[in-house]
C-alpha cells in the first residue's frame, strides 16, 4: 500500500486509534492498523498561536473501518493573519472533522503539519 505523506493518503487505510490532545501539545495522533503512527501538530513560535478548536462528531465513528473521507481545507483570511484550518475523516460509520485556528502577526506560520509520529 502507498505510503502516507499527504493527509489524503489516508483513505483507504484503517485507524485503530486517534487521540486529539487540547491541552498542552495541542496535536491529534493517529495509529494505523499496519502499526503507522501520525500526527496533527503545528510548532509553537514566538508570536503566533494554533490550536485544536472544535471537534464535530463522534471519533469513534472513524475507527477499525476503512476511510472514505481524508480531507484537508484551508481557509485564510488576508486581511489580519487569521487561518482556519479543518481535517475531516469519514467511514461508511459516521465522519469527525477537527478545526484547528491559528493567528499571528502576518510573519509567523499558521498552518498545521501532518507527518509520521515521533517515537
Amino acid at each position: 500500500m502507498k505510503e502516507v505523506t499527504e493527509f489524503k493518503d489516508l483513505v483507504g487505510r484503517t485507524i485503530k486509534r486517534l487521540v486529539v490532545d487540547v491541552g498542552d501539545e495541542n496535536e491529534v495522533r493517529l495509529t494505523l492498523e499496519d502499526g503507522a503512527e501520525l500526527r496533527l501538530y503545528h510548532d509553537q513560535d514566538c508570536c503566533e498561536i494554533v490550536v485544536i478548536e472544535s471537534i464535530q462528531g463522534d471519533v469513534t465513528d472513524v475507527l477499525g473501518l476503512p476511510l472514505e473521507v481524508a480531507e484537508e481545507v484551508v481557509n485564510m483570511n488576508g486581511d489580519e493573519s487569521h487561518t482556519a484550518t479543518w481535517y475531516t475523516l469519514a467511514t461508511s460509520r459516521g465522519r469527525v472533522t477537527i478545526r484547528w485556528y491559528g493567528s499571528s502577526n502576518g510573519y509567523y506560520s499558521e498552518g498545521v503539519s501532518f507527518g509520521v509520529a515521533s517515537k
